[in-house]
């Protein structure tokens, strides 16, 4: 059940708008942001924005935005384009709000839909991910491998998301405070937020068709994902019991290796005493005891890596969403 939140008067809010080759964009954008966030209950709030390595005017405009807007923008230039994970990754270190919501920079995630993610973590969700529902792209190359990823991140992580590469979400800085994010990590947050114990939610967004420039979006990208989609799936499942995955793969090998010898056997002494060299049951016997041995082998060295991880860097390998203790020894402390 998710855990009743603060009252959206008493808090701040900070949105992250990873940037690349967006000029034209950023003007109408800041202006919709700020128009949405003046008439909302805040005690502040500020945008981020993170220029991923532009290469056209983008900097350029988001230096003006700042000297017009210096008391709630916050720019953040990086020194090459590290991608669009990295860029979220340096509006969440940045941020100081008590809520942070991350946007897409092309205009097609509408800055009106900000108030209705936050009423959805008023209901006590620390994450609010959005739907495109209505989707304003292209079938074949957008629409399609996304609905066909968002199953399959689905299926794998077990987290039912509708839209797992919408930017528009709302997250608890708590949440933000404790991800790791590289790669095509970004998309993924919901899961990896789960996995640290945040009640998700998700609601139908907005989604308009784009004014300016064209999509940075390349089929390639969808490699790339599917790939961090098996990182997620062992993060979310074995990163702290590699054993439990390794082992008991290299456990079924052995046996089945040594099932595999025993028909060899098998053949040599009962009639009519076939001779076994080069027979394929002992290949097989040897190939699947090699494979087995070296699957125990992996897991050991995986159980060492984690071990050493968590431990050297003092790592947790639990999330603590709230301590009660008596009035005498402090009270509740949430987390």
């Amino acid at each position: 059940m998710p855990r009743a939140s603060a009252d959206s008067r008493s808090r701040s809010l900070s949105v992250v708008v990873p940037v690349f080759d967006e000029e034209e964009s950023l003007r109408p954008l800041h202006r919709e942001i700020s128009e949405t966030l003046q008439k909302l209950p805040l005690d502040s709030y500020e945008i981020i924005l993170v220029d991923d390595g532009s290469t056209d005017g983008s900097y350029d405009v988001a230096c003006e935005l700042h000297e017009k807007d210096p008391d709630h923008l916050v720019l953040i230039r990086l020194r090459r384009n590290f991608g669009q994970t990295a860029a979220i990754a340096a509006g969440f270190d940045a941020a100081r709000g008590d809520v942070i919501v991350t946007i897409d920079a092309d205009l097609q995630n509408d800055p009106r839909d900000i108030p209705r993610l936050l009423e959805k973590m008023d209901e006590g969700f620390e994450v609010v991910s959005g739907w495109r529902s209505a989707r304003q792209d292209t079938m074949l190359t957008r629409r399609l491998p996304s609905e066909i990823a968002n199953r399959l991140i689905s299926r794998i992580t077990g987290i039912e998301l509708h839209d797992f590469g919408c930017t528009l979400k709302a997250y608890d800085h708590r949440v933000t405070e404790n991800l790791q994010l590289y790669g095509e990590m970004h998309r993924f947050i919901p899961a990896l937020a789960t996995w640290g114990g945040a009640s998700v939610a998700e609601i139908e967004v907005n989604h308009r068709s784009r004014r300016f420039g064209r999509s940075k979006y390349r089929i390639d990208r969808t490699l790339r994902v599917i790939l961090d989609l098996i990182t997620v799936k062992f993060l979310l499942s074995y990163s702290t019991k590699p054993m439990q995955v390794f082992g008991r793969w290299g456990v079924y090998s052995i046996a089945l290796g040594l099932l595999s010898g025993l028909v060899s056997a098998l053949l040599k002494v009962l009639p009519p005493h076939q001779d076994v060299t080069g027979n394929p049951w002992m290949y097989i016997s040897i190939f699947l005891l090699l494979s087995g041995l070296q699957l125990v082998g992996m897991g050991l060295l995986g159980e060492i890596s984690a071990r050493t991880y968590y431990e050297s860097q003092k790592k947790s390998v639990y999330a603590v969403r709230e301590v009660r203790r008596s009035a005498r020894e402090g009270g509740a402390t949430a987390r």
